[in-house]
Order: structure tokens, then sequence, then C-alpha cells
């Protein structure tokens, strides 16, 4: 597996080292050793996957509050999407910061999505399918989000016409005051202030 950064602090993307002969490829897909080398999580309580009838359709932006946040290892295994992560870890050096990596089928690779940071993606093609491991069990009480298209984080989808859930249209903004105290009350962040 070779592993380079995707721009957020304790981000990654995790290439195939793939072993290739006249049958086709090999590759390690997963590996608990190299991830912990890399500081990520060693084991996965959790396995998600992800279908997209149509191109355009947006899941996200998504997160769990501290003790409950996830951190995410995602693989498109069928069709293209876009992955998004936003950096909402206030004392993160990428804080507000936004990584976006295309993940296809044909390429197989995978990319890391630090806890603490909200995650989405957008198919970008019909029938997109995304595999990805998570490092708490969801938490229904914990779960918040941001709007898709939030102004101050400002992800560029590639597609325009875009395909939403109610759910993922009701999120707030970050400038939404209600949203931004609990998330800092939740991070630790609010305490420095006193």
């Amino acid at each position: 597996m070779k592993f380079r950064p995707s721009g957020l602090d304790g981000g990654w993307i995790i290439e195939l080292d793939r072993i290739s002969d006249e049958r086709g490829w090999f590759a390690r897909a997963w590996c608990a050793e190299e991830f912990a080398a890399h500081g990520l999580p060693a084991a996965f309580p959790q396995a998600n996957m992800s279908y997209g009838h149509r191109a355009g359709t947006i899941r996200g932006l998504h997160v769990q509050l501290p003790p409950h946040d996830e951190g995410k290892a995602l693989r498109c295994v069928r069709g293209r999407v876009l992955d998004v992560a936003v950096d909402l870890r206030p004392a993160s050096p990428t804080y507000l910061q936004t990584s976006a990596v295309e993940l296809d089928a044909e390429g197989a690779a995978m990319v890391y999505v630090p806890a603490g940071c909200a995650h989405g993606f957008q198919s970008l093609e019909d029938d997109s399918t995304v595999y990805y491991l998570v490092s708490q069990p969801y938490t229904p009480g914990a779960e918040r989000g941001l709007r898709w298209d939030d102004q101050v984080v400002r992800c560029e989808w590639p597609i325009t016409e875009v395909i939403v859930s109610e759910k993922d249209t009701s999120w707030p903004t970050f400038d939404d005051a209600a949203w931004r105290d609990e998330h800092r009350r939740a991070t630790g962040e609010g305490n420095q202030d006193q």
C-alpha cells in the first residue's frame, strides 16, 4: 500500500501496490500494521456501503460529535465519486480546509478521513458505490452535519445539478451560531475562552 497525504492533517490517500501478470493483478486492500504505522486506527468496528443511482447525488456533509467522532477509510467499488472532507477540528493546522479526492473503481484508491472532519461525496457516474470502514459504531444522537453548499467551507462539487436528501439540505451552515457553539463545546474549544 502506498500512503500519501490528502492535504488535511492526519488525512491520507492510500493507493494499491499492484502485482500484475497475464491473469490481472493482486494487491493488499487493507493492512492493520500499515495503518497503525501511519497513526491510523488498526481496527474498524463497522463497515458501510452507499449506492447512488444517479450522477450528481451528494451525501453529506456529515460529522459525529466527540466522543463518538469517526475516522473513515473509503473506497469506490463501482463507478466514480468525488470524496470531500472538511477539517472541523479547531486545534488542527488545517482547520476549515477542504480536501477533495476523486475515487473510482478502476484505480481502487482509498481515502482516510480523520475523526473530527465533516465528510461527504458526490457520485460522478450513475450507479456509483462506496464501501467504507468506520472507526466508531454509529451513534445517532451524536450525528451532526453542515450544508453541502456551505459558503464558509466552499466545497466545489463538479456536477451542478445535484440530488440531495431533505435531511442533508436541512443541516445548518457553519455561520449558524447555535451550530458553532455546540461544536465548540463538544470539541473542547469553548473551554479555552473561560
